[in-house]
């Protein structure tokens, strides 16, 4: 720096600081030799906190606004530089604004997959990613116990630390949820309340809040994930032997609107194959229709009329024992489905012959 700036700074002395990085947790104010001169303004904007260090001893934390460095805005500062009569020149100190905005969007995520066992594939082998969001609350102890003299501290020094602190407690409380892994998605709200819960108290011990984390995406290694999606295809088809049939059809429409292109010789052949192999099985085991048993009959119920009021339904073996012991008779009103309406039970044909069998053939002539 020339003497020109070193005499500029003398006489036209402000401290603040905009930050257009966005990522920017905490910025040393640079003066020429660290040389602030007394009764210059201090400004802090909203969403800043400003940590005033005197010879490397803190001095003040400041919040919003605009101070002017004087022995009645800092009384701490009097008595470290002895001011109580006056004494107007410049001093060595160092301003720190720390970024008290919120963080937004920084990933996190396991580096290796984690062993679990879940309780419907067994041993599986699960990676997690997602987001968080921090703020720093505590200025102070974040100066102390993370930044210490570093002239511009950004999120990238600090997330490989948070993220293999939130890494590690995923695995535990993932572990210890027993969740199947086809619910996870179901459950990753929880999870990432939970999480944040959890993780809060040691980001506190960095002067870090927490603001909330987020859970994106629970995952199968490639190779278990194509497994499953064979799986979810399979049921998605349902019955094979009609969706070969459909391929096939399929096939064949597409070889007819190019006969002569290289595309419909494949088609052609794949069909062929298909066919083929659908005619050996059925000649080994017979057709599918042959090999499927019809179904069962459906027996007739019949409802019957007593005393004025539809009772039942019965079946026909039911109806005639009750016309062998005479609850039932020729003129009793029976109804079942597919009749127009109710008739004698005499006038039914599937009930008829029983009544004839009441009556006793004719005598032999002599």
């Amino acid at each position: 720096m020339g003497l020109f700036d070193k005499l500029f700074g003398e006489f036209v002395d402000v401290i603040e600081w905009t930050d257009d990085t966005q990522d920017t947790m905490v910025y040393r104010f640079e003066r020429y030799g660290n040389e602030i001169k007394y009764g210059a303004k201090l400004t802090v904007r909203e969403s800043q906190v400003a940590v005033f260090v005197n010879e490397g001893e803190v001095a003040d934390v400041l919040t919003p606004g605009i101070y002017e460095l004087e022995t009645k805005n800092l009384p701490i500062l009097t008595t470290l530089q002895h001011w109580d009569h006056g004494f107007n020149s410049p001093f060595k100190a160092e301003v720190y604004f720390c970024n008290s905005k919120r963080f937004v969007d920084l990933k996190w995520g396991t580096k290796n997959p984690l062993m679990l066992r879940d309780s419907e594939f067994g041993a599986v082998r699960l990676r997690g990613f997602g987001t968080y969001a921090v703020r720093i609350n505590d200025a102070l102890k974040f100066i102390r116990e993370i930044v210490g003299t570093d002239g511009q501290f950004t999120t990238d020094e600090i997330s490989d630390q948070l993220r293999n602190l939130i890494t590690s407690r995923f695995a535990t409380v993932v572990a210890s949820a027993n969740i199947p892994v086809l619910d996870m998605a179901a459950n990753y709200d929880q999870l990432g309340e939970f999480l944040t819960q959890r993780i809060a108290p040691e980001f506190a011990e960095y002067g870090l809040e927490l603001a909330n984390m987020l859970v994106e995406n629970i995952s199968l290694p490639p190779t278990v994930e194509q497994a499953l999606d064979k799986r979810t295809s399979m049921g998605v088809i349902g019955n094979l032997d009609k969706y070969l049939k459909y391929q096939t059809g399929a096939a064949m429409e597409a070889a007819a609107d190019n006969p002569g292109g290289g595309a419909a010789d494949g088609i052609g052949l794949g069909v062929g194959f298909a066919m083929a192999n659908k005619l050996a099985r059925d000649m080994d085991s017979g057709s599918s229709s042959a090999a499927t048993p019809p179904p069962l009959p459906i027996e007739t119920q019949y409802h019957v009329a007593v005393n004025g009021e539809a009772s039942g339904p019965f079946s026909v073996n039911e109806v005639r024992a009750r016309i062998m012991n005479g609850e039932i008779n020729a003129e009793t009103l029976v109804w079942a489905n597919g009749m127009a309406q109710w008739k004698p039970a005499g006038q039914v044909a599937a009930l008829t012959a029983q009544f004839q069998a009441d009556q006793p053939p004719p005598l032999p002539k002599s």
